[in-house]
């Protein structure tokens, strides 16, 4: 997430070179977000953040997906380092057929909520992260929340390879604060949105860029967002995110029933 750099490209014919600035608020990711995974889209050539639930399901943004895919878990490379126990790195390969979506509003639209059933099971050394506990209720407003992801800086006009070049190699946490959503902070229009669903985060200089969506949300240890900020020219502030606690029943319900299947 470009909570944490900005990169500049240095003199014209010079090679090319990046300058990493810390954003007010943002700090390298601890050990525990080693539940972050980074979903690669094969055709599109796009990049999301996900999260780890538990060992055969991640949860993100419907728009990361509804093609195939390519998870890479364990990636909070300065955590893995730091404790070697935590170094357990895992690519797979995940077909649409492993993708679930809620379902469709009266419109035809999707919610942009999506759960991806591994091929196989993480290692049960990478930490996860819970849904939250008993009754669920959204963070109140001023509450503050983490965010985290390793999206590029998008902010200012750069090219589409420069954007490819300059994701971050880190990843990188921020603390903001919960916000009302303003008339035009919402997910893409190709997907449901109302107020019961939809919450935004505001702090300045903290944002969410072009490869942060569908990484984690959390509150008091708990995951209660998805970030659907899917910014492709600017980075976004206030952050918009899906809240959890209307699908947490059918988070739920959908891991439960296909647990076994393949």
């Amino acid at each position: 997430m470009k909570l944490c750099a900005v990169f500049i490209l240095l003199s014209a014919g010079a090679a090319l070179a990046s300058i990493e600035k810390r954003i007010v608020g943002s700090l390298k990711c601890k050990k525990d977000r080693q539940y972050h995974v980074e979903i690669t889209a094969k055709q599109k050539e796009t990049t999301c953040g996900g999260t780890l639930l538990n060992s055969l399901w991640v949860l993100t943004a419907a728009h990361c997906g509804q093609q195939e895919l390519k998870v890479k878990l364990g990636v909070n490379y300065d955590a893995s380092f730091a404790s070697k126990e935590f170094f357990v790195k895992d690519k797979q390969d995940i077909d649409i057929s492993q993708q679930f979506f809620f379902d469709k509003d009266a419109e035809g639209k999707l919610h942009d909520i999506m759960l991806i059933k591994l091929t196989k099971k993480a290692s049960a050394k990478l930490p996860t992260l819970e849904l939250p506990a008993g009754e669920c209720t959204r963070p109140e407003l001023k509450k503050t929340v983490q965010v985290g992801g390793s999206g590029p800086d998008k902010e200012g006009k750069k090219k589409e390879w420069f954007r490819k070049f300059i994701k971050s190699s880190k990843l990188m946490c921020a603390d903001t604060f919960m916000e009302e959503c303003g008339e035009n902070d919402k997910p893409d229009n190709q997907y449901n949105s109302d107020k019961t669903n939809t919450m935004c985060a505001f702090k300045p200089g903290v944002m969410s860029c072009y490869g942060d969506s569908g990484s984690a949300v959390v509150y008091e240890g708990h995951l209660h967002g998805v970030i659907v900020s899917n910014p492709t020219d600017k980075c976004a502030n206030p952050i918009v995110m899906m809240d959890i606690c209307p699908y947490k029943e059918w988070i739920e319900k959908i891991m439960k029933e296909n647990e076994h299947s393949h």
